[in-house]
């Protein structure tokens, strides 16, 4: 069975991306194709990249780089759960992807983003960078906004519509990562 890692791609304090990371977990979840497991980046306190080697020679020498590229080497494909700010991605998912190579080459990876506009442009930051990390990214992507998804822009309150765009993202990432899986 394929292991899908949706990774919470904020730190901060107070941050909404803790509970539309687990509304997307609880709906995959309900599902038999694959499993999943929430991973949280803040649980591997990953200063900013701090490895003397590229992350594409796979020589790494810090304990949290080495923790980190075990959980995400267990996986066959991810969702990226991101917030937008400035019209990017966090810094936090950006140092925390950057940290390895190999992990996340030949992997399908799915978008979740929440923001003022649905984080599109955080997405398209993040399907640049997956592209480059050999990753296949799906079409379907997921876009909350603060203004409709959101009460007061902190408590989450999904509209009705957004189970079925993350079923759709999801049914793309299990098929992707099972074709992918060939290619490891």
């Amino acid at each position: 069975m394929l292991n899908i890692g949706i990774i919470l791609g904020s730190t901060r304090p107070g941050r909404n991306g803790e509970a539309v990371a687990r509304w997307v977990t609880e709906i995959a979840q309900k599902r038999t194709d694959a499993k999943f497991e929430l991973v949280d980046i803040a649980d591997f306190n990953l200063p900013l990249l701090d490895e003397p080697y590229p992350p594409s020679m796979g020589q790494y020498t810090k304990p949290h780089t080495i923790a980190w590229s075990e959980k995400i080497n267990t996986f066959d494909g991810f969702v990226f759960v991101t917030p937008e700010y400035n019209h990017a991605t966090s810094a936090a998912l950006k140092n925390a992807i950057d940290y390895l190579f190999n992990e996340w080459k030949d992997k399908a990876v799915g978008f979740v983003g929440y923001g003022g506009s649905g984080a599109q442009r955080a997405v398209e930051n993040l399907r640049t960078i997956a592209a480059e990390l050999h990753m296949a990214d799906v079409r379907a992507q997921v876009g909350l906004s603060l203004f409709t998804d959101f009460e007061n822009f902190s408590v989450f309150k999904p509209a009705a519509h957004q189970e079925a765009s993350v079923n759709t993202m999801l049914d793309q990432v299990i098929a992707w990562s099972g074709a992918m899986k060939t290619l490891r």
